[in-house]
């Protein structure tokens, strides 16, 4: 491939992921709620205009050399995946970063996955786009049954079709996905039909644990024409043995402490580090780590995980950065290293039962 194809290429992608807004009528359209359009959705704060700027923000990290590359120590954050543990009875609450916005949270007796991506490109198509720089920290092949999904959002390195399809037949179609509205027709497309979509504050039931869509700060598309067509959020899972708590983007906003009103405190949070510079594009629709510690406290986490970077490079800070911003805000905000972590590729942490959480907040 030439190199005026090459570019050709990331210019067509860059489009689909700055396209305009789409047209059509929005189905699940409801004017009493605010954040519904007739043709979509948008986010509560009439100030968070996601999408100006992008040519600017690619010509002056083109001038800078931007992003940096990260140091050579970056490709050994990796840990050997405890698949002894992650096969055995769910009976105690664990979370596994697989990379990116990937988790495997195991909790109320379920295999959760959060986000799933196991392919080399975040890109609709396989040779070009975002590539990936570190491995999945567990393949698919070496998943355990897999009982439910959650997807924040149709952005490609959070709504992967390969890892999608792959889950699907793996399971046997037994697999249950948790989806923001409009995006089940995307499912069905696939024939897949165990499909559960959710508008904000939204719950369903599923074996026992509650899943509920939240806000957030962001927005959508999958191609030219589809902009803010399907909704995006965060996913609230309520277990008996764990209240856990996952956001894949947002920017910063109050639909947080309103979020700990209404469904924390949290015991675990998942919450994105990563794709943050510079901030004069990125802050509507990306948090920087020290926003990330001002949700960690809106929404009452006890505990929260890092994650959302590392993996693609699709802002201007080296991939290895993220962690150490984040210790520096924690620092700033007096927030202990265990209370804010970050995992390595593949890690497991054990996390304390509700019973235990509730008995060590009484001494």
């Amino acid at each position: 491939m030439t190199g005026v194809s090459r570019r050709l290429i990331v210019v067509a992608f860059a489009l689909l992921l700055a396209s305009c807004a789409g047209v059509g009528q929005n189905p699940h359209y409801d004017p009493a709620k605010p954040h519904h359009t007739a043709d979509g959705f948008r986010n509560l704060d009439p100030d968070a205009r996601i999408g100006g700027g992008f040519w600017r923000w690619q010509w002056t990290r083109r001038l800078n050399g931007l992003p940096k590359p990260p140091d050579a120590a970056h490709r050994d954050w990796r840990a050997a995946p405890d698949l002894a543990l992650l096969h055995g009875p769910t009976g105690n609450p664990s979370v596994t970063w697989i990379g990116h916005a990937t988790l495997l949270v195991r909790l109320g007796g379920l295999n959760v996955l959060t986000d799933p991506h196991f392919s080399e490109r975040a890109s609709p198509v396989g040779f070009a786009g975002p590539k990936r720089h570190l491995p999945p920290g567990l393949t698919l092949a070496q998943l355990p049954e897999i009982h439910a999904v959650v997807i924040s959002h149709s952005h490609y390195d959070h709504l992967d079709v390969d890892s999608v399809r792959q889950l699907h037949q793996r399971s046997g179609g037994t697999l249950h996905f948790f989806v923001p509205l409009g995006l089940k027709p995307w499912f069905t497309e696939l024939g897949i039909d165990s499909v559960t979509e959710l508008d904000w504050w939204d719950h369903a039931e599923y074996r026992g644990v509650r899943f509920t869509l939240t806000p957030a700060q962001h927005w959508s598309a999958r191609s030219l024409f589809d902009r803010n067509r399907t909704l995006w959020g965060g996913w609230a899972i309520s277990a008996p043995d764990l209240r856990f708590f996952f956001v894949g983007d947002t920017g910063y906003s109050p639909d947080f402490a309103e979020i700990g009103r209404r469904l924390g405190p949290f015991d675990l949070a998942a919450l994105p580090i990563g794709a943050y510079a510079p901030r004069w594009f990125m802050r509507a629709q990306h948090v920087d780590p020290a926003e990330a510690v001002r949700i960690h406290r809106d929404i009452g986490a006890h505990q929260s995980l890092g994650v959302h970077w590392g993996a693609f490079e699709m802002a201007d800070e080296a991939l290895d950065e993220p962690p150490r911003a984040l210790a520096a805000a924690r620092r700033e905000a007096g927030v202990a290293a265990s209370d804010f972590f970050v995992l390595r590729v593949g890690e497991t942490r054990h996390l304390a039962s509700r019973a235990f959480i509730a008995a060590d907040s009484d001494r």
